[in-house]
């Protein structure tokens, strides 16, 4: 992935002093998220005929992503003051977990979700850390990544859970006003066969299989976001003035 990253190096290395003062205000604030500090959401199925899981609040403005190989859906704001070019630190938030609409999710082994949740939110920590600056709280100029894993299947050995017809869904929002910035859901079945039936996500040799899908799917957000930033012609133009740091 090193090879798309470029575009974001001069941009935090013009603004790295607006960057750590982002950083201190946004750390003096206290914990915003719903379910608190560690909390594990709770696990939520995807209601019965329907094409999403309703993870986000919209999915009417998502359209094929021509940039991107898959069937991944994508939305970009066009709001030239409202684009990732604005923001220069990111909150990943805990990931949630939806069922499959024929799985009981109360069947879902807390242990193994969170091994699960945790191994992907560090692959998108990894896949967009040098592009944005991580924080652990909501402040001025810093996005929030919300992010589902969606179609979570609960049985095979054990109880395992099953991520062989798993796509994700994804959306960055301002940390502030909950103004939705991008987003993405990816069909994508990238974990054909894949279960989790430990909770040492990288010592359980079945596991591999979903470790290298959310591995993808970390590096295709990455692609997303790179694709999204490289503005060009009028609406570059547009970025460019209207955007005004200090």
């Amino acid at each position: 992935m090193n090879e798309h990253r470029g575009p974001w190096k001069n941009r935090l290395e013009w603004f790295a002093a607006i960057v750590m003062i982002a950083m201190a205000v946004g750390c003096s604030k206290p914990q915003t998220t719903e379910e608190g500090a560690g909390a594990l959401p709770p696990v939520k199925k995807i209601p019965a005929g329907s094409q999403f899981s309703g993870f986000l609040k919209d999915y009417s403005a998502l359209k094929p992503n021509p940039n991107i190989e898959g069937e991944m859906l994508t939305y970009v704001s066009a709001d030239a003051k409202k684009n990732l070019r604005s923001y220069f630190a990111i909150v990943v938030d805990p990931i949630e977990v939806y069922v499959a609409t024929n799985a009981d999710e109360k069947q879902v082994n807390d242990d193994r979700r969170k091994a699960l949740t945790n191994y992907f939110q560090h692959a998108l920590t990894n896949a967009v850390s040098d592009a944005f600056p991580m924080v652990d709280k909501p402040g001025p100029l810093t996005l929030r990544l919300r992010t589902a894993i969606v179609g979570v299947d609960v049985g095979g050995q054990n109880g395992a859970l099953n991520i062989g017809k798993v796509g994700v869904e994804m959306e960055l929002v301002d940390s502030e006003t909950g103004e939705r910035i991008a987003a993405a859901v990816d069909r994508a079945s990238l974990g054909a066969g894949a279960e989790v039936g430990d909770v040492n996500l990288s010592r359980d040799e079945k596991a591999a299989a979903a470790r290298d899908a959310f591995d993808e799917w970390a590096s295709r957000l990455r692609a997303f976001l790179d694709s999204a930033h490289e503005l060009k012609g009028e609406d570059l133009d547009r970025a460019d003035k209207s955007y005004k740091p200090y």
